[in-house]
C-alpha cells in the first residue's frame, strides 16, 4: 500500500484483497468479549471531521481504539477553524503535537490530498467533498464480497444522487477493479457531467431505467438524496423522485431474492429507499456498518503498525 490512502486508485488490486483479508480478521475480534489488540500501541490518531458524521467517524474511533491506538476526535464547530483558521494551520497545528495518524473529513473535493503534501502524519480520506470515500468503497465490495463471494462478472446496480455522492466515485473504481460489472443509475439531473467518456473509460454502464436494470442486478446500491449539497430544482418533488428512482414495495418485488440491498447511510425512509427494502431479510445496510469497523481496523493497521504481526 502507499503511504497514505487518499483514492481507490492509490490501491492495487492485491491491496484490495489484503485489505479484506485482514478485516476477515479484524471482524473475528469484533466477536470476541475482549476486542482489543496490541497492534497500534503507542500510535496516536486525530480524526479531523469538518462535516457531520456518524458512521464512519464512530466506527474510525472504535477501529483505532480496538487496535490500541490513543484516538483523538476533533470537529470544525469545537476547532479553530471555526473562528477562521485555515486548513493548512489547523492540520499543521495539530500534527505539531507528534501524531502518527490523520483521518480527514472535509467538504472541500482534493483536501485530504492537499494535508498529504503539508504534513508528515499517514493521511486517510473519511470524505472529501464530491470527489472520494475510500473506506466507504472498500466496506461496501467487502459486504458485498461476503454475501456473493468473487464479485468477479457479479452486476451491481448503483442509483440514485451520483452528481453528489463520493461514495458513487469510489465504489465505481472499487467495484470495476474486482471485477464486477457496474450500473448506475439515475434521473438526468443527477448524472454527472462528462459522465459518457468516464464511463467508456472506466468500464461502467449508465442508465436513466431503473425498473429496466433492477431485475438483472446482482446487488443494488441506494444512494443518498444529498439535499444540503443542492441549491436547484433537480427533481421536482420527494414523491416524483421516490415514483422514479426509489427502492419502492412493488421494485423489491422484481429483485432476485438473494440480492443484496445495500445503503452507505444515512437513509432518508420512503425516499430512495422503503423501509420494507431498508428492513428486508436481503438488505445489508447494518452488515456494512459492521464491517465498516473491519475495514477501517485493516486500514489503519497496514498504514500504521508497519511489519509487525496483526494477531
Amino acid at each position: 500500500m502507499n503511504r497514505h490512502l487518499l483514492s481507490i486508485d492509490d490501491l492495487t488490486v492485491d491491496d484490495l484483497h489484503t485489505i479484506f483479508e485482514t478485516a476477515a480478521e479484524m471482524h473475528d475480534v469484533q466477536r470476541r468479549e475482549v476486542k482489543k489488540l496490541p497492534a497500534l500501541r503507542g500510535r496516536t490518531v486525530i480524526n479531523m471531521f469538518f462535516e457531520d458524521s456518524t458512521r464512519t467517524r464512530s466506527s474510525f474511533e472504535i477501529a483505532g481504539k480496538w487496535l490500541s491506538a490513543d484516538v483523538i476526535n476533533v470537529s470544525a464547530k469545537g476547532s479553530s477553524a471555526s473562528k477562521g483558521e485555515s486548513l493548512r494551520d489547523t492540520v499543521l497545528t495539530v500534527c505539531a503535537m507528534g501524531v502518527d495518524g490523520l483521518v480527514i473529513r472535509h467538504g472541500a473535493s482534493g483536501a485530504a490530498r492537499q494535508v498529504s503534501e503539508w504534513v508528515d502524519a499517514v493521511v486517510v480520506n473519511a470524505g472529501d467533498g464530491m470527489h472520494e470515500h475510500p473506506t466507504q468503497a472498500l466496506l461496501d465490495a467487502y459486504t458485498l464480497q461476503q454475501r456473493l463471494g468473487s464479485l468477479e462478472g457479479r452486476h451491481v446496480v448503483l442509483v440514485g444522487d451520483l452528481t453528489h455522492s463520493r461514495v458513487f466515485r469510489s465504489n465505481v473504481l472499487c467495484l470495476t477493479k474486482l471485477g464486477a460489472e457496474v450500473t448506475v443509475v439515475a434521473p438526468p439531473t443527477l448524472m454527472p457531467a462528462g459522465i459518457a467518456a468516464w464511463s467508456q473509460r472506466a468500464g461502467f454502464a449508465t442508465s436513466y431505467d431503473l425498473d429496466e436494470v433492477l431485475p438483472k442486478a446482482d446487488a443494488v446500491m441506494m444512494l443518498r438524496v444529498q439535499r444540503e449539497r443542492m441549491s436547484g430544482g433537480f427533481f421536482p418533488s420527494a414523491r416524483e423522485y421516490t415514483v422514479g428512482y426509489g427502492l419502492t414495495r412493488d421494485r423489491l418485488a422484481v429483485l432476485k431474492p438473494d440480492a443484496p440491498i445495500c445503503h452507505p447511510g444515512p437513509m432518508n425512509r420512503g425516499l430512495e429507499i422503503a423501509p420494507e427494502a431498508a428492513d428486508a431479510a436481503a438488505s445489508a445496510v447494518l452488515e456494512q456498518v459492521s464491517a465498516g469497523v473491519a475495514i477501517r481496523m485493516s486500514v489503519l493497521y497496514h498504514l500504521l503498525a508497519g511489519e509487525e504481526s496483526a494477531s
